[in-house]
């Protein structure tokens, strides 16, 4: 199984859709419990739709990488994925609601969708190449350590857990429901 790249990536974009839909609305459903917040969105607001994303992806990388251990490349190209995925996310809301100046819930969705599908592909198509390709990369050309690229990702997890409770009174954080940020 380990070398059914596509296997892997079609069930991690089925884990992250699945996951991700219940972190959206498991801080509702446990009575606003702090210790789920971290995790889960808190409110309507595209930082939160990206944790959505991330929590999901990361805890599949983790499984994920216990099968490609001989993979010296593994986390560089889970960073790069998570990474377009996240940044989808802001890119395709804002491009959107800039264009029609609103943003009916099908498409916040969809975004949500297409931004995992995108950066399942993309990692499919990254682990389809030689890992010596990988180092002839202009973007991520530093990033190549896999401890690096962990500790990248892990610093991701943290903002988006510190950014829960000290959330910083900019746009991105900023719930389009009721004019708040964070919890």
């Amino acid at each position: 199984m380990k070398r059914s790249i596509g296997l892997w990536q079609l069930i991690g974009f089925a884990s992250t859709s699945l996951g991700g839909t219940v972190l959206h609305f498991l801080y509702d459903w446990l009575g606003g419990n702090a210790w789920i917040a971290p995790f889960s969105g808190v409110n309507e607001s595209t930082w939160e739709h990206m944790k959505l994303l991330f929590w999901p992806m990361f805890v599949f990388a983790l499984v994920q990488s216990l099968f490609f251990l001989d993979r010296k490349d593994f986390w560089c190209i889970k960073l790069r994925g998570t990474l377009a995925g996240l940044l989808l996310i802001p890119v395709l809301f804002y491009t959107y609601n800039g264009v029609i100046g609103r943003s009916p819930d099908w498409i916040n969705i969809a975004i949500f969708f297409v931004s995992a599908a995108i950066a399942y592909v993309y990692e499919w198509k990254l682990f389809g190449r030689p890992e010596s390709e990988g180092a002839d990369s202009k973007v991520f050309l530093s990033l190549q350590s896999k401890k690096f690229c962990l500790a990248l990702l892990c610093i991701i997890g943290i903002l988006f857990i510190v950014f829960t409770f000290k959330t910083p009174e900019i746009g991105i954080f900023k719930d389009p429901v009721s004019q708040t940020y964070g919890i």
